[in-house]
Order: structure tokens, then C-alpha cells, then sequence
């Protein structure tokens, strides 16, 4: 920073056909960034390159767009964990490879994260997801697309190589998985599904789980409790107090206004963005009331959303119901929306 100054960031989706027509591949995500002209001179971007990739020069490097196109920016320094880069001026910026010295050196490993998350408990048994995922994507970009899921906290770290074939193998053993084993991809959103999953049929209170590559190499193991994890029945995510009465009856408005307070605790920011691109499409909110929204944190663009809809009426208001019912039917049958 030049200057003290509140800096505004989201992550959006890359452009695929851009970058490969430039010859170059995500390595990171594409982080949308905010603030007053001249007061950010550098940006330190988290990679998830391996020391020996980082041997080979003109691998890495960053990518600036704007209304008028992309730009490729040399990177100042590389460590061993960012790419720091100076910048013009702000807007999207991201890490890219080059797609034929990646090619090239396929094989190469990358910083890899193993992220455990368990699911609601359900009439069937437990279901443990599995993400294997590089180590520079956001714990919270995951997370918010999990809905009630439990994100079960535990070291991460492992090595990952792209288009390899991993496999999860569980003690105590007989406990069903899919798929018997996946290809670790490149990916940086916008949507992030299991890379496996864990039935828990035996309901066990502790597990060791075990990745292994397609030479049947360890390269995460872990000892996981589940005591106390989701184990008692939960007839809703929404607290009783905070349950709202389906009556049809009501203005579309005013069931908005009941559902105000669990909407902004319980809705995703992806969940949000696909609302605010619905709401635009159809005329409900216009651009800058759009691009006002997206630039705040979930909380207060969930705010934003239900707020602006509500004080345009009942036509206004019965578009945001339907379009989350849509979009997200859980959480609309949860708030009885439906």
C-alpha cells in the first residue's frame, strides 16, 4: 500500500477462451480488486507452485483485465509462496502458466490441500466429502458453496500432480467410496464439487483416512475424529424461533420482510450472485444497483439484495421468491418460500 485505504476484493470466473488464445492456463484464481486510484503499488499473490517448479523462468506470471483487454505483467519476485507483481492500476489480476512450458513439464507437482467437509445428517447414512484441490484456492470459496455442511478442520497439506489418479482408502474398512478413484485437475471455480465421497454406513467415531496415488503412494493420511460431529437429528437448519409461517396470503413483500434476518445468515455468495444475475436479466435491478451489490461482503450484499427487492414491491418481490427457489430449492424450502 501507498497509503492507508479500504481495499475491496471478490473472485470471479475466468475467461478460458481468452487466456488459451494468449497460450496461457489459470494457476490461481481471478481476484476482482477495488480501491481509491494510487493507493495499491504491489500485489503478492498466493501460488501453488513447488520449489522445483519454480526453476523453470517464464512459467508463471500474471495477467491484468480490463474493459479494453488482457495484459501480461513480469513478476517482480517470485517466492516460494506468492508472485509479487506491481500494478498499474487495479481491476482483475490473476496467476496464469504457460500452457507449453506447463505441458512440458506435466508432471511437475503442485501444493495441494485435502479438504473435509460432512454433510447434514440425513435419513440414509452420513456422508463424509473429500476435495482435493490446489493450495491456493480459499478455504471460504469452497465453504460457502457447502450449504449446511461441516467443515471438519484438520491439517491440509499434501502434493498434488496434475492429471494423476487418486484414490481414498478408509480404516475401519467396508465403508462405501466414490468414485474408486479420480484425475486431479487444474480448476479455480466458479464451482466446487467433492472429488469423493464417504458413506459412513458403519457410523464409526474415529476414521483414518488415507490419498494415494495411482502407484498406490501416500500422500495424505490422517487420523479423523467424528464424535460430536452432526450426530444428532436436526429436523431444520433454521432455529425454531426463526421459522417462518408458509402463508400464502401474504404479500410477496412482507414474506421477504419474515424471512429477512435467515436469508442473510444462511444464503451463499454464489447463491447471491446467481440472484443478482437473474434480478439484472429481468429488469428488477439495474447495473450500478448490481455492481454496488457485488462489491460487499456476503453479509451485507444479502442485505443489499433483500432490501432493494423488497422496497420495489410486490411484482419485484415475488421475482426474487421464484428465482430463489431456483436457484437454491434447499434453503427456499428451509425459509418455506416454496
Amino acid at each position: 500500500m501507498a497509503q492507508e485505504a479500504e481495499l475491496l476484493y471478490r473472485t470471479v470466473q475466468w475467461d478460458e477462451s481468452l487466456l488459451q488464445s494468449a497460450g496461457k492456463m489459470a494457476a490461481g484464481p481471478l481476484f476482482d480488486i477495488r480501491c481509491p486510484e494510487d493507493a495499491v503499488c504491489e500485489l503478492h499473490l498466493p501460488h501453488s507452485d513447488t520449489k522445483d517448479a519454480l526453476h523453470f523462468e517464464g512459467l508463471l506470471s500474471v495477467v491484468h483485465i480490463t474493459d479494453d483487454g488482457m495484459s501480461i505483467l513480469e513478476p517482480l519476485e517470485i517466492t516460494d509462496t506468492h508472485v509479487v507483481v506491481k500494478v498499474p492500476h487495479l481491476s482483475a489480476f490473476g496467476l496464469v502458466w504457460d500452457i507449453i512450458k506447463r505441458f512440458l513439464n506435466i508432471t511437475l507437482p503442485v501444493n495441494g490441500q485435502v479438504l473435509l467437509f460432512l454433510r447434514p445428517p440425513t435419513r440414509g447414512p452420513r456422508v463424509l466429502d473429500v476435495f482435493l484441490l490446489q493450495d491456493n484456492i480459499p478455504l471460504p470459496e469452497v465453504e460457502a458453496q457447502q450449504g449446511d455442511a461441516e467443515n471438519i478442520k484438520i491439517s491440509s497439506d499434501c502434493v498434488l500432480s496434475t492429471g494423476q489418479h487418486y484414490s481414498v482408502c478408509c480404516e475401519p474398512e467396508g465403508l462405501a467410496i466414490q468414485p474408486e478413484r479420480a484425475m486431479f485437475r487444474s480448476k479455480y471455480g466458479p464451482n466446487f464439487y467433492p472429488t469423493f465421497e464417504v458413506f459412513l454406513t458403519s457410523n464409526p467415531e474415529n476414521m483414518t483416512m488415507v490419498v494415494q496415488d495411482q502407484e498406490r503412494t501416500e500422500v495424505w493420511k490422517r487420523d479423523i475424529y467424528l464424535a460430536g460431529l452432526r450426530k444428532e437429528t436436526v429436523q431444520s437448519s433454521v432455529p425454531a424461533q426463526d421459522s417462518v409461517p408458509a402463508e400464502d396470503n401474504l404479500p410477496a413483500e412482507d414474506r421477504l420482510f419474515s424471512v429477512r434476518t435467515q436469508f442473510i445468515k444462511s444464503v451463499s455468495e454464489p447463491i447471491l450472485d446467481q440472484l443478482l444475475d437473474k434480478l439484472l436479466e429481468l429488469g428488477v435491478v439495474n447495473d450500478d444497483e448490481m455492481q454496488s451489490a457485488r462489491m460487499k461482503t456476503r453479509a451485507e450484499k444479502a442485505r443489499d439484495v433483500i432490501d432493494t427487492v423488497r422496497r420495489k414491491g410486490t411484482e419485484a418481490s415475488s421475482v426474487l421468491i421464484a428465482a430463489l427457489c431456483e436457484v437454491d430449492p434447499c434453503l427456499s424450502r428451509v425459509l418455506k418460500l416454496r
